[in-house]
């Protein structure tokens, strides 16, 4: 069985590694984005990998990398591998009904969520935002529709209270890796398989998470605040600005925090945003949200500058009177 793999990314490379390992010259192509900006570029936030393409070209696997897979050049390279599955994994691109066509045995794809749920782009960073308690992987067969075809494998996963949209991401990829394997053999041994249709009732989003959606809004509550800050991370990561009086906004990453009550005595009456320097267990730095508890900040990282613990921060960037967090152009 001829198989081609369509992924990018990190959450992609595992599957590509057990694919390789399992079925080896029978993996006849990989089609993967385009280079861009790497994600070791100073400054980045975004998780980085060994890189598709270096993984295939060290197992001597052809690379194909077209703008658009469904424009007719990478039609025509697909149509050249002859491939009887595509396995794809987080490539970033929607399956035209043609690239659907070519393979003989059909396409299947690894999908980070337990679907219905959190169909689209970016299903782990919505399950912590959501609070849930588990997520997982499933195995479908691709059709036209967004993440709506029937499942063909399903394995959950606990989320731990820790985890970060990094550290979740790259267990579901070995979890995603080892079920996908698992259906491809299936097919490669000529078994039929049958789906599972997805309750339509159950549909949720997960749409793409873009750069500006990263910014802190301080009015909603602190449990909601501390899983943003997780969510975020690695990209585009949680952001606010300080404002001092007399100085220009500073941009800072919030790495690390803590759900707290506000503190007492304190700005009870405070807005949203307010930063309330505490001294025990350890100084520290409260900031007040939209609910009766407050977000304490652990970890912060300063635009341009390495991180810092919260007592750093505030001996670099002394918290005064009228001090505040919020957007750049907060009036």
């Amino acid at each position: 069985m001829r198989i081609v793999m369509m992924g990018t990314g990190t959450f992609a490379e595992p599957t590509f590694q057990a694919l390789i390992a399992e079925f080896g010259a029978d993996v006849v192509g990989l089609v993967t984005q385009p280079q861009r900006e790497r994600g070791n570029k100073r400054g980045s936030t975004r998780q980085t990998g060994q890189g598709m393409a270096n993984i295939a070209q060290a197992a001597g696997i052809p690379v194909a990398q077209p703008e658009s897979i469904n424009a007719p050049e990478g039609l025509a390279q697909l149509q050249a591998w002859q491939p009887d599955l595509l396995v794809v994994a987080a490539y970033g691109q929607m399956l035209s009904p043609e690239v659907l066509r070519i393979p003989t045995r059909g396409t299947i794809n690894v999908h980070a969520s337990l679907l219905p749920k959190y169909r689209g782009a970016a299903p782990v960073a919505y399950a912590l935002l959501h609070g849930e308690r588990q997520t997982g992987v499933t195995i479908i067969q691709v059709t036209p529709g967004l993440d709506s075809g029937d499942m063909l494998a399903q394995e959950a996963l606990d989320i731990q209270p820790d985890d970060t949209t990094g550290s979740l991401e790259a267990r579901l990829a070995q979890l995603g890796a080892r079920l996908a394997v698992n259906v491809a053999r299936r097919y490669a041994a000529g078994e039929p398989l049958v789906g599972v249709p997805q309750d339509p009732r159950q549909v949720t989003k997960a749409p793409k998470i873009r750069k500006e959606f990263g910014l802190i809004r301080w009015n909603q509550p602190a449990e909601y605040l501390e899983r943003f800050v997780r969510a975020m991370q690695p990209w585009p990561t949680a952001y606010t600005f300080l404002h001092r009086p007399g100085k220009e906004p500073l941009r800072v990453i919030v790495t690390k925090a803590a759900v707290v009550p506000r503190p007492a005595p304190g700005p009870a009456m405070a807005a949203p945003g307010t930063p309330w320097v505490v001294s025990a267990p350890a100084p520290g730095l409260v900031v007040i949200t939209g609910d009766d508890h407050a977000l304490l900040l652990h970890e912060l990282q300063p635009a341009g500058k390495k991180r810092l613990s919260a007592e750093e921060f505030l001996r670099g960037y002394p918290v005064v009177a009228g001090a505040i967090f919020g957007p750049e152009g907060l009036t």
